[in-house]
């Protein structure tokens, strides 16, 4: 058998054994669910984070996750942490873990500081040019739904784009690189607070 057969053996058993084990979730007889394990430890069975720098998946359109794991997968979207985790639901089945993530309820938005929501409610205006007002996206372009994310998370990815860390060499996402440049550092906090208070 080959290394690569033996991973996917050994993928398909962790699978089971997970899957048997795991608490009661809704959508058990989803073909995403069992696949989820992959994901579970760090963003929980049903894409619920609670965590401020682990970004929420439950009710993440499947094509944005989808992509998300593909550029992690390819190293495109560089995360020593993510990459490992983003090829093994390639080999599971992204399709059928993107569309179990994409069926769960979102949670409540976790608390933020009210004063920061209201700065960056006041400052969101550039960001809003792509992802609307309240931050709720736009599929037909690409371009995600911000809102309910973590702050922490939110924030995080915003410096990596200002450092041009995250999807290098992405012409797709130069205009958002030049934004961020020139958004200071200190009001990051505050438009992370905003989109992430949104629903």
């Amino acid at each position: 058998m080959t290394n690569r057969g033996r991973t996917l053996v050994g993928l398909a058993g962790l699978a089971l054994i997970l899957a048997v084990a795991a608490p009661a979730s809704p959508g058990p007889k989803d073909p995403g669910y069992a696949k989820a394990f992959s994901c579970s430890a760090c963003h929980g069975w049903d894409g619920a984070s609670r965590t401020d720098t682990v970004p929420v998946l439950a009710g993440m359109p499947a094509w944005y996750l989808k992509k998300a794991i593909q550029d992690y997968a390819a190293g495109k979207r560089p995360a020593s942490e993510m990459e490992p985790y983003a090829k093994m639901v390639l080999q599971l089945g992204v399709d059928d873990v993107a569309n179990y993530f994409a069926k769960q309820p979102k949670p409540a938005p976790l608390p933020v500081d009210p004063a920061a929501v209201e700065r960056g409610r006041a400052a969101a205006a550039p960001c809003a040019v792509c992802h609307g007002a309240t931050g709720k996206g736009d599929p037909a372009k690409g371009v995600p739904d911000l809102t309910g994310q973590p702050a922490g998370y939110l924030k995080n990815q915003m410096l990596l784009f200002k450092a041009d860390k995250r999807s290098a060499g992405d012409p797709t996402l130069s205009a958002i690189k030049a934004l961020m440049k020139g958004i200071p550092d200190a009001q990051y906090a505050d438009l992370a607070a905003y989109f992430s208070s949104q629903r």
